[in-house]
């Protein structure tokens, strides 16, 4: 037997059983090894010399900490609300309060049935030529012997250059040109035309515009003063008086609504008118002061919806609420006032048709009044 044939037998015995069988792993496509599992190869390095003695705490990683820990952010401080903003706050609140109050007490007086209603009179306001939106104001008694007319005649001033408010009071028997009609009474221009008509009447004579107009009633006055002032309004009587029934003793004390109406239209004296207007301005200083009181101050807001909704008026009422609040703080003390006629400018008279009138000096009274209008 040749060499090669001796080892035939040993070289056929050395084959793969695959092979043997027809069966070649290389050559089947769809057969995919999976992979043996090996200890080595799942188990981490021992890093841990304690691993080798049975312990099984578990490592940072398994625990789920990173290499980097990172530090606990610390919760944000809640800012706490500034003073400043606070007071704002407060401002605002009390704001929102008086505008609320005001409309209460404005929707009180319109619905008040004791009192009749007035309609708003036709009025073609001007504004000055200076800026300022004056305010005629009248006040009349429906009751009284001299009705339908005007028994008060003011012009306030509240926005002029000045920003300081100013009142002009005329005497009632001031004898002025009335457009249309014969010279007269300057209240007897309310009888005749209404507001529109002092107006033209004020603004012909004095070269006063005004832009807006308010009447009221003495009775609604009443009810105001009554409504701001529960204990009354503290004045300073000048004189003893009686009026209506009303006794008013001289000195210091505290008066109801009628009982201050009554002292503002005494005027049956020597003094006559001129007594009268300054008592009024008295009396509008006294209320104007007493409102600096806090108790009053919660009141006002309501007791001027009750006026605005018992007057007759064309006056907004952004208006008032603008420039109302600076009226009220700076009380009585901070109002200016002129009475027309102006001392030294006038002299006692009497015409047929009108009775006894103050005859003024025209051109003396129209300087003074526009000098203090700063016009």
């Amino acid at each position: 037997m040749s060499r090669v044939d001796r080892y035939k037998h040993i070289h056929d015995k050395s084959k793969p059983v695959e092979e043997k069988n027809g069966f070649n792993p290389r050559k089947e496509k769809n057969y995919t090894e999976e992979p043996r599992n090996s200890y080595y190869q799942e188990q981490e390095p021992l890093n841990d010399p304690n691993q080798y003695f049975g312990q099984t705490e578990p490592t940072e990683k398994q625990k789920g900490f990173s290499k980097k820990e990172k530090k606990p952010k610390k919760p944000r401080r809640k800012r706490r609300f500034s003073w400043p903003k606070r007071i704002a706050l407060f401002f605002v609140l009390l704001i929102v309060l008086a505008v609320g109050f005001f409309f209460k007490g404005k929707s009180y007086a319109e619905n008040d049935t004791s009192l009749p209603k007035e309609a708003i009179e036709t009025f073609n306001g001007v504004k000055s030529a200076n800026g300022a939106n004056n305010i005629l104001i009248l006040g009349s008694d429906t009751r009284g012997e001299d009705a339908g007319r005007a028994d008060t005649i003011m012009v306030l001033q509240l926005d002029g250059p000045s920003k300081k408010p100013k009142l002009i009071s005329f005497m009632r028997d001031t004898f002025v040109d009335i457009p249309g009609y014969d010279a007269n009474k300057i209240n007897a221009s309310y009888a005749l035309g209404g507001a529109d008509l002092v107006r033209q009447t004020l603004a012909e004579n004095f070269n006063i515009q005004t832009r807006y107009y308010a009447k009221v009633d003495f009775q609604s006055f009443e009810k105001i003063i009554d409504s701001m002032f529960p204990s009354g309004v503290k004045i300073d009587a000048e004189k003893d008086l009686n009026l209506d029934g009303v006794d008013i003793f001289k000195g210091s004390q505290k008066m109801d609504g009628h009982t201050l109406l009554q002292y503002s239209r005494f005027r049956k004296d020597d003094e006559g008118d001129f007594g009268r207007v300054r008592r009024q301005q008295q009396v509008m200083t006294a209320v104007m002061g007493q409102l600096k009181n806090p108790l009053a101050l919660l009141r006002t807001p309501e007791s001027l919806g009750r006026l605005v909704g018992y007057m007759s008026t064309d006056v907004p009422t952004s208006f008032m609420l603008k420039n109302g609040p600076s009226l009220m703080l700076k009380g009585g003390g901070g109002i200016e006032r002129l009475t027309v006629p102006v001392e030294g400018s006038w002299s006692n008279q009497d015409v047929d048709y009108a009775g006894s009138v103050l005859q003024i000096d025209l051109d003396t009274n129209k300087a003074a009044v526009q000098s203090f209008l700063d016009q």
